[in-house]
């Protein structure tokens, strides 16, 4: 995917929208700044997560980080080979290193996300 054409939290999540299910990772920002991954934890299929709700975890050598639903919907997928081989998400945080895939509940949520050129300013500023 186009870094360019997503949808960005201020803590790092991205929207990658089709139709009414929205896929979503991590940004490369966040990934090098965890460095080394060596944990992640995914939602179960099925389970209904609300904009801003934690809904997994990835951990690194340094570090444990919560990460938050961009928008809220219900869980359709989750990409399991991530539990197995975190290098996966390092390599490739804006294609095959997605996280989930959501069932949008209310995709007037997507338009309180930041696009490509604010969320580069927001990672510059030192968040």
């Amino acid at each position: 995917m186009d870094p360019k054409t997503l949808k960005y939290a201020t803590s790092h999540e991205w929207v990658s929208v089709d139709g009414d299910t929205a896929t979503i990772g991590i940004s490369d920002f966040a990934v090098k700044e965890l460095t080394d991954l060596v944990y992640m934890d995914l939602p179960q299929v099925g389970k209904t997560i609300a904009k801003g709700d934690t809904f997994g975890e990835v951990e690194s050598v340094k570090a444990v980080s919560d990460l938050y639903a961009p928008i809220g919907g219900e869980v359709l997928e989750v990409n399991e080979p991530l539990a197995d081989d975190l290098g996966i998400l390092s390599d490739d945080p804006f294609g095959a290193g997605w996280i989930i895939k959501l069932k949008i509940s209310n995709a007037g949520e997507l338009a309180e996300l930041l696009d490509y050129d604010g969320y580069t300013a927001h990672c510059q500023s030192g968040h």
